[in-house]
């Protein structure tokens, strides 16, 4: 029987309510500081965000199956869930790129719209588990051969992405949870992180040599460059921040999250499997903090004491969220944050859609969103990060009053 915990609906909604708010800034050229990605080097709340997620998601796979039984039928739902993720964070680096017979304007954004709920429908729809196999891999597909294939619209779509690296880290974890030992897949985690430090700090990468981490000239990019080509991330163009390398390790933030969720389902008692997974943040978060000062802690290239440095905090809050809730029972306050961790894969997928939307949407000299922002909400703050995070806040609430309806109509929306 899958055990659900509330304490990891929680920390995933937690991590789901931060990541509404630091990608929807009311104004990116005044992010409210805390929110800020740090610039290279360093850690700040927003860059916990992705490494949370990619964390609880691992802790997830023991819950919902702890007796690790690997079967056909296994296989079929581990590639079918990756498929599904992959295809959907695919989607949304298409979703700009969609042209229709001319069309511009409130025309072509219905088309995409449509077009996104027709996707919605295939990908994150409940119908025939074989079915969902078989559509997944033509939906994937598909994209693949408009990205690959010499179409110029789509010559330079960015095939890799967060939830693109969610549904490859998935995948892997999935694996090895159900192939392995709790100590093979112990193995597994610290072999990934030295092998990625050896070649990041110890390996030549083209005409950089070996050791550099500065954007663009590192081991990862050049290796991004090499297998990507043109599909890379547009902000960057040069190096993609979700790249082919870098999601090595981000396998072992992953792996950590399943190694926390075997402790969760142990017959030990609630205070003893707290107790154990808050020391063994503490421990990770003092490794990963050593580790930096020879391998910086860094996001962007998902360095080995970025894995150990995040994962720590992440143990170290479940454990303490496992503690209050599931051990001493307070559950009173947990709703407005269980209600988000219920349903991550409709925010993370239409949070991505919406401002895309709205910037298609033309008030005069803005889009919708800049109009909405600078009218009614900048004007009544003198401090323009102040308002930013308003708006992100404003953002936040509506997300909230939208998951409180298919909350009450008991709607969730899995891959």
């Amino acid at each position: 029987m899958n055990k659900r915990l509330l304490s990891v609906d929680v920390f995933r909604g937690l991590t789901i309510m931060l990541m509404t708010v630091v990608n929807n800034a009311g104004d990116w050229a005044n992010i409210y500081p805390p929110f800020r990605h740090a610039e290279w080097h360093g850690c700040t709340p927003t860059d916990l965000v992705f490494p949370f997620f990619l964390f609880i998601m691992g802790v997830a796979v023991p819950l919902s199956g702890p007796i690790p039984i690997f079967t056909n039928d296994t296989m079929g739902k581990i590639l079918t869930r990756t498929f599904r993720i992959f295809g959907l964070g695919f989607f949304l680096s298409y979703f700009t790129k969609i042209q229709f017979f001319g069309l511009e304007g409130t025309g072509l954004l219905i088309v995409r719209l449509l077009l996104t709920v027709v996707i919605f429908a295939l990908l994150l729809g409940k119908y025939d588990k074989k079915l969902q196999f078989y559509v997944s891999v033509f939906v994937l597909s598909l994209m693949f051969i408009f990205a690959l294939g010499g179409f110029e619209s789509f010559s330079n779509v960015r095939i890799l992405g967060v939830l693109q690296r969610i549904a490859i880290v998935y995948f892997f974890v999935s694996l090895l949870y159900y192939r392995t030992s709790f100590f093979v897949q112990a193995i597994v985690c610290i072999s990934l992180l030295l092998i990625y430090w050896f070649f990041m700090a110890l390996v030549p990468a083209g005409e950089w040599g070996a050791g550099l981490l500065e954007p663009g000239k590192n081991f990862a990019a050049w290796l991004d460059a090499k297998i990507l080509g043109e599909h890379m991330y547009a902000g960057t163009k040069t190096w993609d921040p979700e790249g082919v390398f870098s999601t090595i390790p981000a396998i072992s933030t992953g792996l950590l999250g399943v190694l926390t969720g075997q402790i969760l389902i142990k017959n030990s008692s609630t205070i003893q499997k707290a107790g154990f997974i808050c020391i063994a943040g503490i421990v990770l978060i003092v490794v990963g903090w050593v580790w930096g000062l020879a391998f910086p802690i860094n996001k962007a290239l998902w360095t080995s004491s970025f894995v150990l440095f995040t994962a720590g905090l992440a143990l170290f809050i479940l454990g303490l969220l496992y503690f209050l809730i599931d051990h001493l029972n307070w559950k009173s306050w947990t709703k407005p944050f269980a209600i988000f961790g219920v349903n991550p894969m409709l925010v993370f997928f239409a949070s991505g859609i919406i401002p895309r939307a709205l910037g298609m949407i033309n008030v005069g000299e803005q889009n919708l969103q800049s109009f909405i922002y600078t009218q009614l909400i900048a004007p009544n703050f003198s401090d323009p990060s102040m308002a930013s995070l308003v708006g992100a806040l404003i953002y936040l609430f509506i997300w909230f009053l939208i998951l409180l309806f298919f909350h009450r109509r008991k709607l969730i929306f899995k891959v």
